[in-house]
């Protein structure tokens, strides 16, 4: 069969005409008619099957009837879903911060510096450093290279004091009970005072913070110049507010209680006070 007649006896079907009619099943009488072609006819289920689609997306996607579906997760469970990645993303904030605790204590148990504690001057910030890290006596080895670097201190044996000190009103670097005492002889040229954990720890005069550093066997230190020659100086610190530089207040908090550093066996302050690079016993002048 030649496929152009095919199609028009196709064509010509759809377009024969028929009638519909609904008669009275007792009476005969003709209720309803209309007029249909086959053309027709298929566009109606058409319509009625695009319809049917709309009406099911819809329903699917705006009702609660899609949590019938099988394999649809119900409101409970997506509300768990997004919990649960909630806490995932928590999780994996606490473990980085762990880590990065980590690396900066085993960095600090091989005798290194952590990254953001290095101050190197800006021409050497692109060149590698190369840390040499040597045994401390004490603060025998630390007084002579920092404090003589930047404050030029150093202890006579003879103990001289002028009469300026005596109109020195000093303030209380920490409230607490004194564990360890001035001892000149044995080289323990402070006070050590413990008080409540991460307590403040305030600046005995107004002055200047001449040193605010990480040193392996003291910790966070902090060295403060005041007027007539009289050097302040808080060691074991677990945290310092204050920079090289700032100007500071009598009773000011320049930092915090802590247990920092090889040579601290608890929370407590080591506090020093030197005037004209002479060692003085700070419970003569402060009253903790």
């Amino acid at each position: 069969m030649n496929i152009k007649v095919f199609f028009g006896r196709i064509a010509k079907d759809l377009k024969i005409r028929y009638r519909f009619i609904v008669y009275n099943d007792s009476s005969y009488q003709m209720l309803w008619s209309a007029k249909l072609t086959r053309r027709r006819i298929l566009t109606y289920i058409l319509a009625i099957v695009l319809l049917l689609i709309f009406v099911t997306v819809m329903a699917v996607g705006y009702t609660p009837v899609r949590e019938l579906i099988p394999g649809y997760p119900t409101r409970s469970v997506r509300q768990m879903i997004v919990r649960n990645a909630v806490l995932v993303d928590s999780l994996e904030y606490q473990i980085q911060i762990r880590d990065e605790f980590i690396d900066k204590f085993r960095i600090i148990a091989n005798g290194g510096v952590p990254l953001e504690y290095q101050q190197a001057p800006d021409s050497m910030a692109n060149e590698p450093m190369d840390i040499e890290l040597t045994p401390f006596d004490h603060d025998t080895v630390f007084r002579q290279q920092l404090l003589e670097e930047k404050i030029n201190l150093s202890v006579p044996k003879d103990d001289i004091r002028q009469h300026t000190m005596a109109n020195t009103h000093f303030f209380t670097p920490l409230a607490g009970m004194v564990s360890q005492k001035f001892d000149k002889s044995s080289g323990h040229y402070a006070v050590d005072v413990v008080g409540m954990p991460n307590a403040r720890i305030c600046s005995v005069l107004a002055g200047t913070v001449i040193a605010a550093d990480w040193t392996l066997q003291t910790g966070y230190v902090i060295f403060i110049q005041h007027e007539n020659n009289l050097v302040s100086v808080y060691k074991h610190n677990s945290e310092l507010l204050k920079a090289v530089g700032d100007e500071v207040d009598a009773g000011e908090v320049i930092a915090f209680m802590g247990n920092t550093g090889e040579l601290s066996t608890g929370p407590h302050l080591h506090f020093e006070l030197w005037f004209k690079g002479i060692p003085l016993d700070p419970e003569e002048y402060i009253d903790f």
